[in-house]
This record gives structure tokens, C-alpha cells and sequence, in this order.
């Protein structure tokens, strides 16, 4: 089912709420006792989780479990949508990023994200990739300018494709390429922390591939977490994974480990789809 071996089939006790769960790696991001709230919903239950730094950490688990609003939470996104709330703490190099005095723009610009549908701007190559520079001020001249432009299109793996089309139409690039050019955009303006939403489920194979492997070269720069429904996309890319359902983590551990002596007959049941 995946690339590690076999689940064991000896029986465990039901599913209980973890203890605060802990890497052995300096820990980039922190997640304290977090709970979030849709109106009097409670879609998120004292979530503990600390993402390593320089790793890829995959959240994984059924639809409506919760992922995407934890993801979102990491850089605030949830705070465009009416009506919700946050408790807890989530910290980011230890500073709590719901203090009411975090610039909101700041934290985004060290907390990147890419969303599951790829969505360039209506503008060309370039331009795209400069958006964030030209509007956070982080150029200072033309030159600087179509230097980061540049790093950001290498680092996202797209500049060898796309180095004599920089002023035509980003709608004109394929799907995956478009999906590439959205994680250059996000790396422009140098963020620390990349998150990733499903970035290669609208994707055919090859582009899936590709996307998989900028992930694996990304996480030297930068600390990832990504969520995805492809438990073989998840043991191929993360380090670490995450299991929720129902908005409460049930497991956090080393992806091998998870995948192949998971603690919990929860996360057991549904790695060999037995639900979700």
C-alpha cells in the first residue's frame, strides 16, 4: 500500500487522546493546546504538535478531519473567514502568533502557503513571481528585482522551462507548471515555513512526481508541512505525520514508524482503509 512494510496485525487498544506528542528536532513551529471554532463549532480540540524544522511533516486523515484548518491556522488564514476563533497557542521560533500586537502581513510573509488549485495571477511569468517583492517592498532596484525573481524560479524547479517566456502569460503554462510557478511566487519574498495544501491532487503523475521532488529538495531551505489524502504521496515525501480525525490528533510519529507500527487502532484502520 505504501513503500514501507507491512502493517502488524496485533490488536491495540482503542484510540485515546495523546499525550503532547515531540520530535527529538529543534522544533520550527508549536502548537499548543489549539482549538478552533466555525461559529459554536468546535472543528479543532486542544491540538499539541510540534513541526521540526527543515522536515516535512504530512497531515493526513479523512475530509472534514480538520487538516486544512490547521494548516490554515499556522499562518492565520482562518482569520478571513467570518465568525471563527481561535484558543491556544501556536508559536513560531517560540513567539505566539495569535498575540493580538503579531503583524498579521509579517507572519505571512515567514509563513508561505500554496493552495490544492493552482491560481496565477491573470499576469506574465514574471510578474507573478515579483507580486509579493513589489508590494512588500523587498527589491530595491530592477536589477534585485529580476534577481529574486529568478532564484525563486530555480528553486521551484521551473526556470530552465520558463527562462525565455518570463513576459508571456502564466495561463499559458501546464497545470503542473502553474502549480510550480505558485510555490516560486510563495518562495519570493523568502519565507521559513512552507505550507502546502494538496499541492499535487489536481495533478497527472509526471507533474506529481515533479512536485514531490521540489518538495524533497525545499525542505533543506525550509520547514514544510503539507496536508494530503495520498497515504502513498505522505509516506513518499514527509518525515513526520500527523493523523487526525474528528479534529483530535491521534498520532503523531516519524512516518515510517506510523505507517508501519502505528500506536493506535485508529490510525491502523485507517491507513489499511478500513474508513476514510
Amino acid at each position: 500500500m505504501v513503500k514501507f512494510g507491512t502493517i502488524r496485525e496485533t490488536a491495540r487498544e482503542p484510540a485515546r487522546a495523546p499525550d503532547p506528542q515531540t520530535t527529538p528536532l529543534p522544533v520550527k513551529v508549536q502548537v499548543e493546546r489549539f482549538s478552533f471554532y466555525y461559529g459554536d463549532v468546535r472543528v479543532l480540540h486542544e491540538i499539541t504538535l510540534g513541526f521540526p524544522r527543515n522536515q516535512v511533516t504530512a497531515l493526513i486523515g479523512p475530509s472534514g478531519c480538520g487538516k486544512t484548518t490547521l494548516l490554515r491556522a499556522i499562518n492565520r488564514m482562518n482569520d478571513l473567514i467570518p465568525d471563527t476563533r481561535a484558543e491556544g497557542r501556536i508559536l513560531l521560533d517560540g513567539e505566539n502568533i495569535y498575540d493580538p500586537q503579531v503583524d498579521v502581513v509579517r507572519l505571512r510573509r515567514r509563513v508561505g502557503m500554496v493552495f490544492q488549485r493552482s491560481n496565477p495571477f491573470p499576469k506574465t511569468i514574471f510578474e507573478n513571481v515579483a507580486y509579493g517583492l513589489r508590494v512588500n517592498g523587498l527589491v530595491r532596484n530592477r536589477r534585485e528585482l529580476q534577481e529574486r525573481v529568478e532564484e525563486s524560479l530555480r528553486q521551484a524547479a521551473l526556470w530552465d522551462e520558463v527562462k525565455d517566456r518570463l513576459h508571456e502569460s502564466a495561463l499559458a503554462l501546464s497545470g503542473g507548471q502553474q502549480q510550480r510557478l505558485c510555490i516560486a511566487r510563495a518562495l519570493a519574498v523568502r519565507p521559513e515555513v512552507l505550507l502546502l495544501d494538496e499541492p499535487a491532487s489536481a495533478l497527472d503523475p509526471i507533474a506529481t512526481e515533479k512536485i514531490e521532488e521540489l518538495i524533497a529538495e525545499l525542505k533543506r531551505h525550509y520547514t514544510i508541512i503539507i496536508v494530503t489524502h495520498n497515504m502513498q504521496q505522505a509516506a513518499r515525501v514527509s518525515d513526520y505525520t500527523a493523523f487526525l480525525w474528528m479534529g483530535h490528533l491521534v498520532e503523531f510519529n516519524q512516518t515510517e514508524k506510523l505507517f508501519t507500527v502505528p500506536r493506535e487502532k485508529l490510525t491502523e484502520d485507517y491507513l489499511t482503509g478500513r474508513f476514510g
